[in-house]
């Protein structure tokens, strides 16, 4: 019988989470570089560049490749010969590892884990507890497969109960094409067939876990039923045209993962959970040896030619925003964004509209101002700030009519898509909404030049910062005139099934 330490497996579990926060997994970064060498819309390759090169900064650099450095997922399987030398339960183990890998003083990870999620949604402070699934099997080894889900593609799973009749394909290609970009793809899908409810929920998680093999299964042709399904969904999604942080384009998803289990013969269960660009996940195995290892990437891995840079952007002063020079911007414009930019997302705004409500004054004058959706990762050494990528935007969507003629707030700077109801608001308020790339937030972070907290300390990550900024690239995604990017982008790369595999 093998006998695993507990220390051992804490110490693992630190380690592993530290390693996939600054790593991408090599079969990603491959990938999503063949996919940039053929990508034909211009927005879309940038954002691509963006991705690789902030890859490879946080990388080299051992910070996160994401400010949402999401919620460990921890999936164990135990041989029932193995045996863990600790009177803690399993969870405890787990949690102290999450404990560790988050307070490294080296490389802090932002705690975004709510104790409370129906009321006082008090943040953790550590990111615990992990989201723990354990299987016993045969054996006398301990395998590990750790992950890391930040909330912009866990907010986008999808579940349903079709009649066993139905088409899994069609209300698959149906559910990506509604669920906008905010999962900040070009990314993953991942699918779980069958089983129950929960079964189903846990097989697309696991599915996200399998190697990128698309490619090869489309050199060599598919072997199966299940290959040929994988095969075609990523071509009919790829048709839809969204293209890389929904800006249209040729590429969407790298793969397509599918997982079955046996199910009710009146069920068809089908789980779709969408991975983002920050792709994070690594395995080990323990056999009472000591702790894992974790090699890092080959430092060749990433292109070297790749460059961020994109087109030539608009200068945009923020300190001298005015109304008449917002309504020049045209969607689809690259801008670079110098001055004072304060920071606020979900927690912040609703405070803040409650304030209006009550007419109580503001902590911060909004008026000709701009506001950028952000968590940011806490600063180590002389950075001004951590990894600081946008969120997603449609969740301030419902703040908007309370606050834009309420306080003159002029610009928002997020991620993805704004809701039909939102764009409205943004045109007759003569504002303006720009984007920064999802899943570039090291690179973003780097244009940040200082940073202090103005209001709502006690809201961590989720306080009111000001950020003075130089020549931060963005993108105009709504414009004074209510004309979308995020509309008009993948309308214009939508194109039939047939012809979106790559050649």
């Amino acid at each position: 019988m093998a006998t695993i330490r507990e220390e051992d497996l804490v110490v693992s579990i630190a380690d592993a989470l530290q390693f996939i926060s600054y790593y991408h997994p090599e079969d990603y970064v491959r990938n999503l570089t063949q996919a940039w060498r053929r990508e034909e819309s211009p927005a879309a390759r940038d954002a691509m560049a963006q991705i690789l090169v902030n890859s490879r900064m946080a990388a080299f650099g051992r910070r996160p490749i994401c400010q949402d450095t999401g919620t460990a997922q921890v999936f164990v399987r135990i041989g029932l010969g193995a045996r863990i030398a600790s009177a803690r339960s399993l969870q405890e183990i787990v949690d102290e590892g999450v404990r560790q890998a988050w307070r490294t003083e080296r490389n802090p990870l932002r705690a975004s884990v709510v104790r409370d999620p129906l009321f006082a949604r008090r943040n953790t402070g550590d990111n615990t507890p992990a989201m723990l699934h354990v299987e016993m099997v045969a054996g006398d080894a301990l395998e590990v497969h750790v992950a890391a889900k930040g909330g912009g593609s866990e907010n986008k799973a999808r579940f349903a109960v079709l009649n066993p009749s139905d088409s899994v394909a069609d209300w698959v290609v149906r559910t990506v094409e509604g669920l906008g970009a905010g999962w900040c793809p070009p990314g993953l899908v991942g699918l779980g067939v069958g089983g129950s409810p929960d079964k189903a929920m846990t097989l697309a998680k696991l599915s996200l876990l399998d190697p990128i093999d698309l490619p090869e299964i489309r050199a060599r042709g598919p072997a199966s039923p299940e290959e040929e399904l994988r095969l075609a969904l990523c071509d009919r999604i790829n048709a839809l045209g969204i293209g890389a942080q929904g800006l249209g384009g040729l590429t969407t998803v790298l793969d397509v993962k599918l997982r079955t289990f046996p199910t009710h013969a009146a069920s068809l269960p089908v789980a779709l959970i969408p991975q983002c660009a920050a792709d994070r996940h690594v395995h080990f195995v323990l056999d009472g040896s000591g702790p894992a290892a974790f090699a890092p990437p080959p430092l060749d891995l990433w292109p070297a030619a790749i460059s961020a840079a994109g087109p030539a952007g608009r200068p945009v002063d923020l300190d001298r925003l005015t109304r008449q020079e917002v309504a020049t911007w045209r969607a689809g414009e690259t801008l670079l964004l110098s001055g004072r930019l304060l920071t606020g997302r979900d927690a912040a705004h609703l405070r803040l509209t409650r304030m209006l409500e009550a007419g109580e004054p503001l902590p911060v004058d909004l008026r000709d101002r701009a506001i950028y959706y952000v968590g940011p990762v806490d600063a180590v050494g002389d950075e001004a700030v951590g990894p600081a990528g946008p969120t997603t935007s449609t969740r301030m969507d419902t703040f908007l009519e309370p606050l834009l003629p309420r306080t003159g707030l002029l610009v928002m700077v997020g991620k993805a898509e704004r809701g039909p109801a939102a764009v409205e608001t943004i045109a007759r308020n003569g504002c303006a909404y720009l984007i920064a790339v999802g899943g570039a937030a090291y690179l973003v972070s780097k244009a940040v030049r200082s940073a202090r907290v103005l209001a709502f300390p006690d809201l961590g990550m989720e306080a009111i910062h000001e950020f003075v900024v130089a020549d931060m690239p963005v993108t105009v995604a709504v414009d004074a005139a209510g004309t979308s990017i995020h509309r008009d982008g993948p309308a214009r790369w939508r194109r039939p099934a047939r012809e979106a595999a790559p050649a």
